[in-house]
């Protein structure tokens, strides 16, 4: 009972933190100089008309009541329709997003399961030659710029052996083989950081747990090698899997400049419309879907935590 009014309370606590941001996103997006009505109708609009639109698209009420109106929409998967276009925002969300979630999800789990097995092998040997390797590629993994290797994976993987296609984008109902070969390149050239980040988190929680009383104790005992590695590596999971959750909320704000550079029809060229155009609506709709995420993520590591150790099943 504990545990459920634990994870409750972390449920509404993120709930609230996604209210406030929401807020504070919907007072920025009106706080420029001019109304969306002078963008809707150009600079020779008249008072009149701008008085109209507002009125018609219900500008010229309080700024709680329009936030409480769009809060009434995205509880029901809405984010209302464009003033610029037209358009519906939650569709354009919705044709964009599994674009960029193809990218996203595939480069989170090569960092998650290259990271972790990496930083694995490397803290049961420390000084081998695992670690050496890991240590320097972890180095080279950080310092190298994302958009940086996806122009050099473009020119060593599509031009010059013409593996892969150098940019685009084909759904998965082309087939998982072309899917793949569109997705390869701007995964891996975003995966590559958090590979690094996370072998390196992984290596340093491990070794530590390694040393530690109990995991010495279970040695004496005389349990076998291969248990009380997993045993350990159970233990150094949290601060691993908090660093994940991270990982995949910063990895869509990567994904942005990734998918620019492959010429991917993702979210990045949703918002970057939404910005050239001055349409707030659809601006304000792929922020808060991005606070979204990341504080789904984060609420996800909270949960998986609670099962991975029994100390905070305690503490709740």
């Amino acid at each position: 009972m504990a545990l459920i009014r634990a994870v409750a309370g972390r449920v509404l606590a993120s709930l609230g933190t996604l209210l406030i941001v929401g807020l504070a996103l919907f007072v920025l997006t009106r706080s420029g100089p001019s109304s969306p009505a002078r963008i809707v109708l150009g600079v020779d609009a008249t008072a009149d008309q701008i008085r109209d639109f507002e009125r018609v698209n219900g500008l010229d009420r309080s700024l709680f009541a329009q936030y409480g109106d769009w809060l009434a929409q995205v509880a029901r998967g809405e984010f209302g329709r464009s003033f610029v276009t037209g358009r519906d925002v939650a569709t354009e969300i919705v044709n964009a997003l599994p674009v960029t979630l193809s990218i996203v999800l595939t480069a989170f789990a090569i960092a998650v399961v290259f990271g972790v097995a990496l930083g694995t092998a490397a803290a049961l040997r420390p000084g081998g030659v695992v670690d050496r390797l890991s240590r320097f590629g972890t180095v080279i993994g950080l310092s190298i710029p994302a958009f940086w290797l996806s122009i050099l994976m473009i020119r060593v993987f599509a031009v010059d052996l013409r593996w892969l296609p150098p940019g685009g984008y084909a759904p998965l109902s082309a087939g998982l083989g072309t899917h793949l070969q569109f997705v390869a390149m701007p995964a891996l050239s975003l995966a590559v950081y958090y590979v690094a980040v996370l072998a390196r988190m992984t290596q340093a929680s491990l070794q530590e747990t390694l040393r530690s009383d109990h995991v010495r104790t279970a040695r004496a005992m005389g349990l076998p090698r291969r248990k009380v590695v997993v045993y350990a590596l159970v233990n150094a999971l949290p601060p691993v899997v908090n660093l994940a959750a991270l990982s995949f909320g910063y990895m869509f704000g990567w994904a942005l400049i990734i998918e620019q550079v492959f010429n991917v029809p993702g979210l990045s060229r949703a918002l970057l419309n939404a910005i050239s155009q001055r349409d707030f609506l659809l601006l304000q709709g792929i922020v808060f879907l991005f606070t979204a995420v990341f504080i789904l993520a984060n609420l996800t590591a909270d949960l998986v935590n609670r099962l991975l150790d029994p100390r905070q099943r305690t503490a709740a």
